[in-house]
């Protein structure tokens, strides 16, 4: 019973939260990190103990499955150079530059624990990136590049942070050793999602041919891929991180949503949005919660002359360090991209100051590092306590805190004027979409419509071609590029939405007086309403976009 209790305290929260954002002007994950704190810091406050692994399971697949899955694939493959200059590079020389400086900070921290930290650090986190970063104010390309480093770096860091770890218990490493079971964790890694992936599809398609088949139980195999593709690489000692984001990176080109059908689709697509803010304000309010206590339990290593200010001025040059390191290797890699450029004769696009400044900024630290640091051993294999394991985790709380507020404070005034005004490409591109889909479907519905028939049928299929057609040519209208011949269109579509809107809700109050008077059982109350919502969702997603 305490458990369904607290799960429904979660997600009031999470649902409250929602509303708050709107009203206290911060970012959603810092909202949420403080109500779990607030939530957790009486002294007779809520205390949850988080066993990492199960942590890792729930909720980071599903999450990376879902980002990646929206990540745009064109950009993250005309990226790929920086995005894995980030995310493998980056990773890298984190941990050799913030080891050595982690350790020469605090030099009761042994250098493989202080290298095991910065591994568990260099993950930057894809939930809070998306979360804080504007992509009004950052520019396109330095968003995708983004995306794409949070989604793979995860797989890098912890992979490393591993290998520290076993140095740590067994005092030995070998370099050649970790470099074979990192390529090992990597490719196996890709090959157990893109298994699960293949796995899924031929469930799916047997479903399709057995027929009749509930649309719900195709949706439930679309949510178990994430967590199929990660148990089974962890299952072969291979990165199950890395195994969800290839599931979700090749599940739109996979082929797999045709052998859904259309409730099926829809179903599926609603369920991921609701569970993916379900589970990010979830994930973010259980980080929350443990900040009290880790805070509470201040390392006298940190503290022998100041209580307060030692460990806060510690963590705000440990997250600076990361900052610096962070824009030090943009900087690098700018430079060598651009050199690499001009040899080979392209255009060179290197960045900015500022845009290098926003880059460094935004690479927030989250979940997964808490939940990394957490699964540290609590002895080492003599039985002999983990050397500065509350230090290193008290540490790496500190940094998620500060960098989630650096981020949510500086990022706007660095990245404010980066954009120039004028119409976005995407919109750009999507407006073009829709012109060349439109007219496509203008001239199949005419050729159908001009084919041979029979008298009063050929009549007839004329009428109602010219109604489709028509509401064709409105689409086209809207998105001609003369902005007087918009405005024409525009307002004739909003007073189409207001007339439908209108009917709508005539439709909806008929039903439910007819529901009232007994005319209609409950079944066909929801069944009606059901076509209704989606009619009004269509609508608003109409209205959305004008």
């Amino acid at each position: 019973m305490q458990v369904a209790v607290f799960i429904l305290v979660v997600l009031v929260l999470v649902a409250l939260s929602g509303a708050l954002v709107r009203l206290v002007r911060v970012p959603l994950p810092v909202l949420q990190i403080a109500m779990g704190a607030a939530l957790a810091w009486p002294a007779r406050g809520l205390h949850v103990e988080i066993d990492p692994e199960l942590f890792l399971l729930v909720f980071i697949p599903p999450l990376l499955f879902a980002d990646a899955f929206a990540a745009p694939k064109r950009e993250l493959v005309a990226l790929r150079g920086p995005i894995l200059d980030l995310a493998i590079g980056l990773v890298f020389f984190t941990i050799v530059g913030f080891g050595y400086a982690l350790h020469w900070l605090v030099p009761s921290i042994p250098l493989v624990v202080a290298f095991a930290l910065a591994a568990v650090l260099s993950p930057t986190d894809a939930v809070a990136v998306s979360s804080i970063v504007d992509r009004n104010i950052v520019p396109a390309r330095l968003m995708h590049i983004l995306e794409g480093e949070s989604l793979l770096n995860d797989a890098s860091g912890l992979v490393m942070f591993r290998f520290a770890v076993v140095a740590a218990l067994t005092g030995s490493f070998s370099f050649a050793a970790a470099s074979l079971s990192f390529l090992y964790a990597v490719a196996a890694g890709i090959l157990a999602g893109m298994a699960a992936l293949f796995v899924a599809a031929k469930a799916l398609q047997l479903l399709n041919r057995i027929g009749g088949v509930p649309a719900e139980a195709q949706v439930l195999i679309m949510i178990l891929v994430p967590f199929v593709s990660y148990l089974g690489a962890e299952h072969i000692g291979a990165s199950g991180i890395l195994a969800a984001v290839t599931a979700g990176l090749l599940t739109g080109v996979s082929g797999m949503f045709r052998f859904l059908g259309v409730s099926a689709r829809m179903q599926t697509m609603s369920l991921w949005s609701t569970l993916s803010f379900v589970f990010n304000g979830a994930l973010f309010i259980l980080l929350g919660l443990q900040f009290p206590d880790i805070i509470r339990k201040v390392p006298p290593e940190l503290s022998s002359r100041h209580w307060i200010i030692e460990p806060v001025l510690t963590v705000l040059l440990l997250t600076l360090c990361l900052i610096g390191l962070r824009f030090l290797w943009i900087w690098i890699g700018d430079m060598a991209g651009a050199m690499a450029a001009r040899l080979g004769k392209r255009k060179a696009e290197p960045f900015g100051l500022r845009v290098r400044l926003a880059g460094s900024v935004a690479g927030v630290r989250g979940a997964i590092t808490l939940a990394g640091i957490l699964s540290l051993p609590l002895t080492l294999q003599d039985g002999s306590p983990f050397p500065a394991r509350d230090v290193v985790i008290f540490l790496a709380a500190g940094v998620i805190i500060c960098s989630l507020a650096i981020a949510s404070l500086a990022l706007p005034k660095i990245a404010r004027g980066l954009v120039e005004p004028g119409e976005d490409p995407a919109a750009a591109e999507e407006r073009r979409a829709r012109v060349g889909a439109a007219n496509a479907a203008i001239a199949r519905i005419e050729s159908i419509a001009n084919e041979a028939g029979e008298g009063g049928a050929v009549e007839a299929r004329l009428a109602v071609a010219d109604s489709i057609v028509a509401g064709y040519r409105r689409r086209i209208a809207a998105s001609d590029e003369a902005d007087e011949a918009r405005a024409e269109a525009r307002e004739a579509s909003r007073l189409e939405l207001e007339l439908r809107a209108a009917g709508i809700e005539a439709e909806r109050a008929a039903l439910r007086a007819m529901f009232l008077s007994r005319e209609i059982n409950d079944h066909t109350m929801r069944a009606l309403f059901s076509e209704i919502t989606l009619t009004e969702a269509l609508l608003k997603q109409r209205r959305d976009r004008k």
